[in-house]
């Protein structure tokens, strides 16, 4: 019998290639398993894409904070979806709220924010920021202790 809280996880525990894409990357979810709401968060301080005009290797450190509901995201196949973008063209906003939207339509969180810290581009870091709604009360949300960009001094 297939429970339909479950979706069977084809990444996890095998080798599982980077998509060539974002849009080709599989992001897999399981069933929250807590019935209280809580708080999960993803720090990538290494994230890549590529600047869609130069070509040249974008990087920021990303923390993804989200409240679940039904589903949580299943980590590999977020770190697989995540490093997709290693080769994908993109501007900051777009693969900042791309990743959050893309997030929302798979796990369908009680609320989600991301932040995306960019290393300057042209001498100009460029933070991006999405949110889905006011957070809800009754948890704990820690500050996403990214400092702001101080160059060399």
């Amino acid at each position: 019998m297939t429970d339909p809280n479950y979706q069977e996880l084809r990444q996890l525990g095998d080798s599982a290639a980077t998509a060539k894409s974002p849009d080709e990357a599989v992001l897999e979810r399981v069933a929250n398993p807590c019935d209280a709401p809580y708080l999960i968060r993803f720090t990538c301080p290494e994230f890549t894409s590529l600047c869609p005009v130069t070509g040249q290797p974008d990087f920021a450190h990303l923390v993804i904070d989200y409240i679940p509901n039904k589903w949580i995201v299943e980590s590999k196949s977020l770190k697989l979806f995540l490093t997709s973008f290693r080769n994908h063209g993109d501007f900051h906003e777009a693969c900042t709220t791309g990743i959050a939207q893309r997030l929302v339509r798979e796990i369908e969180p009680a609320w989600l924010r991301i932040g995306g810290y960019w290393y300057p581009r042209g001498g100009i870091p460029i933070d991006v920021f999405f949110q889905t709604g006011d957070a809800p009360q009754g948890v704990w949300i820690p500050e996403q202790g990214v400092a702001p960009y101080r160059g060399r001094g």
